[in-house]
């Protein structure tokens, strides 16, 4: 059987920056583990499969090692291979994923992702977590990832992490975000999970799900902006809307091609 198959640098407006992403359409669903064995060989944060239906389209995405519940990078890449290649019309996509109807609207340069809010609430730090980083945060909370805040962008991108000691700790689907107050952003942060292929992901759309309400409160402002300070950097505009969150990002296409799978 023969696929497509595009590589989508998301977050950016760069080739080699931002977070990539592979997206796969479909007719149909393949098993669940030939869908996992794709994202193994693609060896990228995330691949998106869909499938069309009436008026939206069904999403998943997977990592190279298990199934996501939801994923932003990969949700914009598949949106800009819908518009960019395909010849989707509407400025609105639809989409159909675990985590509920997602949506995303097609501006001039950007992409939004309207996603729902994941406000993480106060926690204690695990002693495992405690032990793999060199500096402590200032505050610990927790929804479907821990949030670590920091005090200023520098321990961000100073921190020193030991994975031999994270990966003691299982966070699936989950993983340990790392914020602070950006320099001349409105907030900064990384993305970590244990036990994975790849340990830190580059830009992190579900990750803000839960940054955007916490800096939305904190900082009393509506509308922010962001960089995720992996080695590829990831640019994202932020709105708060209540019970929703806006993702904003541009996406550029890296490769088109396919792939044959048994």
């Amino acid at each position: 059987m023969e696929l497509t198959i595009f590589q989508i640098d998301a977050f950016t407006d760069r080739i080699f920056g931002g977070n990539p992403a592979c997206v796969v359409p479909l007719k149909e669903w393949l098993p669940d583990h030939q869908l996992l064995h794709i994202a193994k060989e693609n060896a990228v944060a995330e691949t998106a499969f869909f499938i069309p239906s009436t008026d939206h389209f069904h999403i998943r995405w997977f990592t190279p090692d298990i199934e996501m519940d939801l994923c932003g990078h990969a949700t914009l890449a598949t949106a800009h291979v819908l518009c960019a290649h395909l010849n989707y019309a509407p400025a609105i996509i639809k989409f159909e994923s675990k985590s509920g109807l997602l949506l995303v609207e097609k501006q001039e340069t950007h992409y939004t992702l309207n996603f729902p809010s994941r406000m993480p609430l106060p926690d204690s730090l695990p002693e495992i977590l405690r032990q793999g980083m060199d500096r402590q945060p200032k505050e610990v909370l927790k929804s479907r990832d821990y949030v670590l805040v920091f005090e200023k962008q520098e321990d961000i991108t100073g921190i020193k992490l030991n994975r031999a000691v994270l990966d003691q700790i299982n966070l699936d689907p989950g993983g340990i975000i790392i914020t602070a107050p950006g320099n001349e952003v409105d907030f900064v942060s990384r993305f970590f999970t244990t036990q994975s292929t790849l340990f830190e992901d580059p830009v992190t759309g579900s990750a803000h799900c839960s940054l955007i309400p916490f800096w939305s409160k904190r900082l009393n402002k509506k509308e922010m902006t962001a960089l995720q300070l992996s080695e590829r950097v990831g640019k994202l505009k932020c709105v708060d809307a209540g019970d929703r969150v806006l993702i904003s990002g541009q996406a550029r296409t890296y490769l088109v091609g396919s792939i044959w799978v048994g």
